[in-house]
């Protein structure tokens, strides 16, 4: 596989760390390389930045320090060092539990009091023997101990859960069809191997994805769920410094029934249509959804397996008003799609001709100051998920779609109503009231 599976990337974030080296390396793979590389200490992430092509290793994470806000950073952080629960008897774990079952502090590896220990980081430099953190250097049966800070106690056994294998109780293996949109398994732990918050709490995250919000998403107890169209399926923490993350739920290898093929007309919004027509209501011919030119897009097949998004015909993958595409027309974005209505009259088609084509959507990056973005990001710079503009919580403010009706403040999506520097949005953490989003200027010359 790819050396980047090992890692869990996060877009537009610093950390600061004391103990790091600077490598000169072209991508992100050579910086992975510079990373397992390290002899200077045990790397347990890297950051690269694009535009001066840097590449920081570093012996801490985000577990560990202080992490912000860093447009052109992205952070790599090796997954066995972000788990907290055991595979098997965890001799590979790596996380920062540093107590024993009963409750009492774990004894620094390298310290000889009050106990002198047989297993150390000089003796056993692989065994992860960091800190006063759990670990199983002898790959003892009962899993990860450590030597105690009790005088009358050598050692004892860590209460470390074990990784969900993500088996139901009927004993099936879950798995989830699509972008896990339909998910209604039992996981409630992210990938990285955190406790999943309950979605009826406010604690330790604040946010509005509740079941009385949301009552027709599933929210029950803490399983991870895709309420808000994301990737895959996600929660809220128990861990105060990860607010969020994705859940890993393989997907599905078995193909659901074909029971409905799609329809070749217009019904509702048409998010249905799987017809063939690929030209746009005034002439333009359509652009492959599997290609990025002439206009680069967010809308790639292979993220979206269920929107239908074959050759170049027209579809509404993001619930437009009715089904659109990309054109070949370097100076014409994207277009709706005449499509005959399927219990319409010539009146109703004649009707949708005269709609007033709108802005354009799922940019993957903004020209001037944004005010005329319209794509689908709804992710800060750091990462944070964006708050609905018609919502109050868990920030009142003035910025709502009746007060700026032309600024298109729909969904949660990235916006730049008031002339700010760059598109922006209100974010689902009360303790940050606004920031940028995570969009990129547009290569102005490129599109010309």
């Amino acid at each position: 596989g790819d050396i980047l599976d090992d890692y869990l990337r996060t877009d537009g974030v610093w950390i600061l760390t004391r103990n790091k080296q600077s490598y000169k390396t072209n991508n992100e793979r050579e910086c992975a390389e510079k990373c397992e590389a390290e002899r200077n200490f045990s790397c347990r992430a890297f950051l690269f930045t694009r535009k001066k092509l840097q590449c920081l290793t570093l012996a801490e994470n985000a577990k560990m320090s202080v992490m912000f806000a860093s447009t052109d950073a992205v952070l790599y952080e090796k997954r066995i060092y972000l788990l907290e629960c055991k595979r098997g008897i965890g001799k590979d774990y790596r996380g920062t539990e540093a107590k024993t079952w009963r409750g009492i502090p774990c004894q620094k590896w390298a310290e000889e009091i009050p106990h002198k220990p047989n297993y150390t980081p000089q003796k056993h430099p692989n065994a992860g023997l960091e800190e006063n953190y759990c670990r199983n250097p002898d790959g003892d049966e009962n899993g990860p101990w450590c030597y105690t800070t009790d005088p009358a106690t050598r050692y004892d056994y860590c209460n470390i859960p074990e990784c969900e294998d993500q088996i139901t109780h009927t004993g099936e293996v879950e798995c989830m069809r699509c972008n896990g949109e339909d998910y209604h398994g039992e996981v409630s732990r992210t990938e990285s191997g955190l406790q999943c918050q309950h979605w009826d709490a406010q604690e330790p995250h604040m946010h509005g994805f509740t079941p009385k919000h949301y009552p027709e998403k599933d929210l029950k107890m803490n399983y991870c769920r895709n309420p808000d169209g994301e990737l895959r399926p996600w929660c809220f923490t128990t861990s105060p410094t990860k607010r969020w993350e994705y859940c890993k739920i393989p997907r599905c290898t078995t193909r659901p029934s074909v029971s409905d093929p799609g329809s070749q007309c217009l019904s509702g919004k048409g998010e249905d249509y799987r017809g063939r027509i690929a030209i746009t209501e005034s002439g333009n011919a359509c652009q492959h959804w599997n290609t990025q030119f002439p206009h680069k897009h967010g809308w790639i097949p292979d993220r979206y397996p269920c929107k239908g998004l074959e050759e170049n015909y027209c579809r509404n993958p993001d619930g437009e008003k009715r089904p659109w595409c990309y054109t070949i027309n370097r100076s014409v974005r994207w277009e709706y799609c005449t499509i005959p209505p399927c219990d319409g009259t010539e009146q109703e088609l004649a009707g949708m001709n005269n709609v007033r084509i709108e802005v354009p959507l799922t940019e993957e990056c903004y020209r001037g100051k944004g005010q005329s973005y319209r794509g689908t990001t709804s992710i800060t710079a750091s990462g944070k998920k964006c708050q609905a503009w018609n919502s109050m919580f868990p920030h009142r403010h003035e910025k709502t779609p009746d007060k700026f009706p032309d600024a298109d403040l729909r969904d949660n999506y990235c916006r730049n109503p008031d002339g700010d520097n760059s598109p922006w949005c209100f974010t689902t953490d009360p303790n940050t009231l606004w920031e940028y989003c995570n969009l990129k200027k547009c290569d102005d010359h490129s599109q010309e």
